[in-house]
């Protein structure tokens, strides 16, 4: 267990190239009771994943460097996040992002500007994929 860790609070990490997408991730889930993890880009994503070992994760689709596909077959590809549910998590939505995000292997996608209660009901469904 990480030094300062709460017992059973689920840890959810957020990848999210925007500042401000970040702090609203950040906020909203805290809030709700998570310990979130916070990236920047897929590279800082896998790179935390592999030594947060969060219950969820959440890529934003678009994202410099790795974006949110390549870091999920990443992550995919570490045996430690085969039952780890994955949520897409973008703006600018296009026609076909829903249906390439789920065959692509994500458990989950919401589509920003997402609820509060959007984003708590989704998270809660996924996590609840992992138990």
């Amino acid at each position: 267990m990480t030094a300062g860790r709460v017992p059973d609070m689920k840890r959810i990490l957020v990848a999210e190239d925007r500042a401000a997408g970040r702090e609203w991730a950040r906020a909203v889930l805290s809030h709700s009771g998570y310990e979130v993890i916070l990236a920047s880009d897929g590279l800082e994503a896998v790179a935390k994943a592999r030594t947060e070992s969060p219950d969820l994760v959440i890529l934003d689709l678009r994202m410099p460097g790795l974006d949110g596909f390549e870091t999920l077959r990443t992550l995919r590809a570490d045996e430690r996040f085969a039952s780890t549910p994955f949520l897409a998590f973008t703006a600018n939505a296009m026609q076909g992002d829903r249906e390439r995000a789920m065959a692509e292997g994500f458990d989950g996608y919401v589509s920003k500007p997402v609820s509060i209660a959007g984003l708590r009901a989704e998270v809660e469904r996924l996590l609840t994929l992992r138990t």
